[in-house]
């Protein structure tokens, strides 16, 4: 009896010692959410903005909170240089000075201060006006699959596809010529291809491979993505 009274009263404790803990655990705080981008739009010609000087604008980049989120940073990369600035702002815009008849990529990250996460918006894609422009140049291909640093398994047939994706705000693209080989200066591999992907490329295992796309709009216009690489196993 005396050892069942023992085993009672200790349960009780230990019960009580475990409520105790948890009421004194703290609530996770919520992450933050991607924010969603309003200004420039996609695949857009901006403009908007005021005009600096025959080089450069101020534009007004706008998205709205996806929530829990305190403050931003929009992420404003050129697409003819490769430069990428970063603008850290309160509130849902910033004003943010970039070279016009420009090509241009952006996103917003989120930030909160109750929590280390972060969230990257979508990437969007415009082109800063300029004077006497009356077409412009296709947007680079971008998403290129295999993407940079890929390890990827040689198919039993020894063919692999390549795919990207094309923009341009006249919507005009006609095709694309792919430049893919062993070393970072890729030669032509096949010219005015129709559709954004590929079939049926050879490649060999244990193998580093570069490749790159040239797109090429109604009137000519030519834009040149970055270089992938990817490697076989």
């Amino acid at each position: 009896m005396r050892y069942s009274f023992l085993l009672i009263v200790l349960s009780l404790l230990i019960a009580g010692c475990t409520g105790k803990h948890t009421d004194n655990v703290s609530p996770t705080p919520p992450a933050p959410k991607s924010a969603i981008l309003v200004f420039p739009a996609q695949n857009a010609v901006c403009v908007s903005g005021a005009v600096n000087s025959g080089l450069k604008s101020t534009i007004q980049f706008q998205w709205n909170d996806g929530g829990s989120s305190d403050s931003y940073t929009v992420v404003i990369k050129n697409l003819l240089t490769g430069d990428t600035l970063a603008t850290a702002a309160a509130g849902n815009s910033a004003n943010v000075i970039v070279s016009r008849n420009t090509p241009y990529s952006w996103y917003v990250v989120s930030k909160s201060n109750q929590s280390s996460s972060t969230a990257k918006s979508e990437t969007w894609k415009f082109y800063n006006s300029g004077d006497g422009i009356t077409t412009y140049a296709p947007f680079p291909a971008d998403n290129l699959s295999p993407a940079m640093g890929r390890i990827i398994t040689v198919p039993s047939s020894g063919g692999i596809t390549l795919s990207w994706q094309g923009g341009s705000v006249d919507n005009d693209i006609v095709d694309y010529d792919l430049y893919f080989g062993t070393t970072a200066s890729t030669p032509l591999y096949k010219s005015h291809i129709k559709s954004p992907t590929i079939s049926n490329v050879t490649v060999n295992p244990s193998t580093t491979y570069y490749w790159k796309i040239v797109t090429r709009d109604s009137n000519n216009n030519t834009s040149t993505s970055d270089v992938a690489e990817f490697k076989t196993n």
